[in-house]
């Protein structure tokens, strides 16, 4: 059954539908919360079975946002925006042009950044028709790749794990499996193998592990993601696609810690509650994957490296700040998540200021 917008009690802000005849445009915007400041999410350009589909992923990726950003203490709100069609297909300069028209009609209530099927080039077409659009590339005024920066907060979101449960933030020895290693999950095995974990990856892609192991020849390889839950591990990092800890192997998992970049890394909010009683710690994705939306949030006030790097080094803080919540108030830690991101929309200042 479809539901409505309001039917399904979401509690959005706004949902504005764009459309235009010319060139095919079909897009819809979600907004969750302006409280503290402008919604900033990226464009995912995907051909979706149906509208109700697209609507469904709109709305919970728009609230991802809205969390992700009030956890990463920015002056941001939460929105994404999706474009139905497909993007090998699909994608012309100019229904890029008529989406940036309409990402412009909303008179920077949201700002628009890259997402799956849309990359830097796409934003630079989006930018000439608006300019409430980060995420551009270098040549257009743009800050560039920012992975280096979402693997670096994976990572401190790691140590702030590890300090909760073993008492000492320190990866040394301990068996981490990485499942997904392209570019953030590559740039993540670095930081570990620096300290001094031993790593396990895997990935669909052959070409990626190959990648790898040119670097670090060493590194043990498992077949899949499902082998990589089964093995004995201290850190479960999951980098690549969501939903891949679900019902059906969540009694599996050996590891103590999960931790990783990947978006919607459960299957559904249960698993979460699962992992605790299983006494598996859970650093939420949105939380600790804010490394990127830290750096080109930055594009907004005159980037600056050091100041990012900074302010990604701060989601160690507040992965132990919802830990402990969690610990204190006996509830998994992405009801406490939840929890911290709602209050700091709800008194509406963020933690940073804006410059």
């Amino acid at each position: 059954m479809t539901l409505g917008v309001f039917e399904r009690g979401t509690g959005h802000e706004q949902v504005v539908f764009g459309y235009d005849r010319k060139t095919g445009l079909k897009a819809i915007v979600g907004l969750y919360s302006t409280a503290l400041g402008p919604g900033l999410g990226g464009t995912r350009f995907y051909p979706y079975a149906g509208e109700d589909d697209a609507i469904t992923d709109v709305l919970n990726l728009s609230q991802g946002m809205a969390y992700k950003n009030a956890l990463a203490g920015l002056p941001l709100g939460g929105g994404k925006a999706v474009i139905i069609g497909d993007p090998r297909k699909d994608k012309t300069p100019e229904l890029l042009a008529a989406y940036g028209r309409f990402i412009d009609s909303l008179a920077g209530r949201y700002i628009t950044a890259v997402d799956v099927g849309t990359d830097a080039a796409d934003m630079d077409v989006v930018a000439t028709q608006t300019k409430h659009v980060v995420g551009r590339s270098p040549s257009a005024g743009g800050i560039g790749d920012p992975s280096p920066y979402t693997a670096y907060g994976v990572y401190q979101g790691m140590r702030a794990a590890a300090e909760h449960r073993w008492g000492s933030p320190s990866l040394s020895g301990k068996r981490i499996g990485v499942s997904g290693v392209g570019k953030v999950g590559h740039l993540l095995i670095g930081h570990l193998l620096e300290e001094g974990a031993t790593v396990v990856i895997t990935d669909v892609r052959q070409e990626a592990i190959d990648a790898v192991r040119r670097l670090h020849p060493d590194i043990e390889v498992v077949a899949d993601t499902d082998e990589m839950v089964r093995t004995e591990l201290d850190v479960f990092a999951p980098c690549a696609m969501g939903g891949v800890l679900h019902d059906g192997n969540v009694d599996t998992l050996s590891a103590q810690i999960v931790c990783g970049a990947a978006n919607n890394q459960l299957a559904h909010p249960g698993i979460a509650e699962a992992l605790r009683k299983r006494g598996v710690l859970y650093a939420p994705d949105y939380l600790v994957n804010a490394g990127g939306v830290i750096h080109v949030a930055d594009e907004l006030h005159g980037y600056d490296a050091e100041r990012v790097r900074q302010r990604t080094a701060r989601i160690f803080d507040t992965t132990r700040e919802v830990l402990q919540l969690a610990e204190k108030e006996d509830v998994c830690p992405l009801t406490a998540a939840n929890r911290i991101a709602e209050e700091r929309m709800a008194k509406g200042s963020p933690l940073v200021a804006a410059h």
